[in-house]
């Protein structure tokens, strides 16, 4: 398995290219912004993008959507939650950022534990709304995309409409803490974790903020 990690767009998000070696396909979650970069970095490890996915809808993790969807043709998926956001700027909240996205619309909505599958690669989706109403996060064998659901030694903002910190809280007790200590978390945004580290050390999980 492939993993690039780039930090793109003026939120400093963390999007990622997940690719199969074996038939050079791969999956891009959460292209937020710096379309050329990513698109260089295709280039550089001669992947085709078979998959767009975003763990939510927000102007920070479409910002590169409508242009990556151009110039790949991969289908794009989100949950059917927050598919809306994608083409309303309202909802992604771009209309704050003096950018108004308004990108195209998905091409499959995604529902709890469907499993997206690029070449030997398996993503199993696992809806954790309290961000957004639809984020998700996703599940392979030894890593767990959280989207802005869980970072490392924080959580995602649930001051925005539709956000709920009790939601949130529970989609992450029950959906990731679930999951074995050594699986690593990649977030959003920042730095990247470990299952057993959150449950020890996030104050927001460990009775500080509950």
């Amino acid at each position: 398995m492939i993993l690039k990690i780039l930090t793109v767009g003026e939120l400093q998000t963390n999007c990622y290219i997940l690719g199969d070696e074996k038939t050079k396909q791969c999956v891009i979650i959460d292209p937020g912004g710096d379309f050329e970069i990513i698109e260089d970095h295709l280039e550089k490890l001669k992947l085709k993008v078979k998959y767009i996915i975003l763990t939510h809808g927000h102007v920070d993790h479409i910002g590169a959507l409508a242009q990556l969807k151009k110039a790949t043709g991969a289908e794009i998926l989100i949950h059917s939650k927050d598919s809306a956001m994608l083409y309303d700027p309202n909802q992604n909240l771009s209309i704050f950022s003096g950018d108004k996205i308004i990108a195209t619309k998905a091409d499959k909505l995604l529902e709890d534990r469907e499993i997206i599958e690029c070449g030997e690669i398996k993503l199993e989706v696992l809806h954790t709304p309290g961000h957004t109403p639809g984020s998700i996060s996703l599940l392979t064998d030894k890593m767990i995309f959280t989207g802005d659901a869980l970072f490392c030694g924080s959580i995602g903002r649930t001051d925005f409409p539709g956000s709920s910190y009790q939601k949130l809280i529970s989609s992450i007790k029950d959906k990731i803490l679930t999951k074995e200590d050594d699986l690593i978390i990649y977030p959003g945004h920042g730095p990247s974790s470990t299952i057993g580290e959150e449950r020890k050390n996030n104050p927001f999980l460990t009775g500080d903020f509950l």
